[in-house]
């Protein structure tokens, strides 16, 4: 039985990270459907949700006032979620008829800032943008211009980690980002990407679909565009800098939450999982996160059923042993903050980070609990 649990668990983990990608990358070629592209020029309202936001907000306002498009087809609506600081001052600072503030009182989260800056957006197309997102001066027009085809019901657009200081989660998480990008543009090549961004996505305002508190926009909303029948693409010339996460504990507890609210957004959006509905769509969802989030499952079960088959042969020892040579570079890693700077290891830290996070969400989620609001790039 041991031998049975190791052989599936290798076999599953190996699927999730390399067999569904590499089917994915065969069916963007075999079964590949182009995305009608045009120079457009919508009108198009860009929504900020910010709590407490004042060491970043005016340049990320001002970046999208300054954006590569026409003028007077473009506003931004910042959505000041409670707070405390000096976010809104900075905001009003600004003087530009196109930009509007609006005060959310008391906090209540990043997801019903959204639904009430959609209730005064006129564009229409929406754009969501994180409060310490950069734009490339082109981007808003590489999004846009996918709308021209009458399929594409949102577009997420490249985001890109800026690290000067090559710290820890910000290596990893570059690492990552670069790995879901590659996968995005496989899936968006066939069919719709599972799973957007967030800092720099658009969605026609005809299809968005308020949300509740504690439903995970970047998720849900995509989501909710494809059961309406439409696709979610990806747009890889669309750029945005942003910083990434220095401190791992930040990394994991932003990882927490986002596993979290993942997972309940797939207990909500369930019959997207039957098959019989949209027989590819589901293989994705399933293989790109249901079996994404359990993967630390598969992992636990691989290293103790070759625990337990240490006396079983060579080939067992041998790979028990590469299984504790793995975690132990991740704990040195950890504790020595660096070991060299080796990149393997930065990546393999970053994996088991990541794992360790959905391990702990899962838990959350099987004790019920949710999470609405939390500290913006402290998890």
């Amino acid at each position: 039985m041991a031998a049975v649990i190791l052989i599936f668990s290798v076999g599953m983990v190996l699927y999730i990270y390399a067999g569904y990608p590499l089917a994915a990358a065969v069916l963007a070629r075999v079964r590949a459907r182009k995305v009608r592209q045009a120079d457009l020029a919508p009108t198009v309202s860009i929504l900020i949700a910010a709590y407490n936001e004042e060491e970043v907000i005016a340049a990320t306002v001002l970046n999208k006032l300054s954006l590569d498009y026409p003028g007077a087809r473009l506003e931004v609506i910042v959505v000041s979620d409670g707070s405390n600081d000096g976010t809104d001052a900075a905001v009003k600072a600004i003087a530009d008829p196109r930009l509007r503030l609006l005060r959310q009182y008391p906090r209540a989260g990043k997801t019903a800032a959204l639904n009430a800056a959609v209730q005064l957006a006129r564009g229409e197309i929406l754009v969501f943008s994180d409060a310490n997102s950069l734009f490339r001066p082109d981007a808003l027009g590489k999004l846009v211009r996918n709308f021209a085809d009458p399929q594409v019901g949102y577009v997420t657009g490249k985001m890109v980690y800026v690290d000067a200081r090559g710290t820890i989660a910000g290596d990893g998480c570059g690492a990552y980002m670069r790995y879901e990008n590659w996968l995005r543009r496989q899936e968006s090549a066939f069919g719709s990407v599972i799973g957007v961004d967030g800092g720099i996505d658009a969605v026609r305002r005809a299809l968005y679909r308020p949300m509740r508190p504690d439903q995970l926009p970047d998720f849900v909303l995509p989501l909710a565009v494809v059961d309406q029948g439409y696709r979610v693409v990806y747009e890889p010339e669309a750029l945005l800098h942003e910083a990434s996460l220095e401190n791992p504990r930040d990394e994991y507890r932003m990882r927490v939450r986002v596993s979290l609210r993942a997972l309940w957004a797939l207990k909500d959006m369930r019959h997207l999982l039957a098959p019989w509905r949209d027989p590819v769509f589901a293989w994705q969802l399933w293989s790109h996160k249901v079996l994404r989030y359990l993967s630390f499952l598969f992992l636990g079960g691989a290293f103790l059923a070759n625990a337990a088959l240490w006396n079983a042969g060579a080939p067992y020892r041998l790979l028990f042993s590469v299984q504790i040579l793995a975690y132990a570079g991740a704990a040195l890693f950890h504790c020595v903050r660096g070991a060299g700077q080796s990149r393997p290891l930065r990546f393999l830290y970053y994996f088991l980070l990541v794992n360790a996070a959905a391990a702990h969400a899962f838990g959350k989620f099987l004790l019920g609990r949710k999470q609405v609001l939390w500290t913006p790039r402290k998890g």
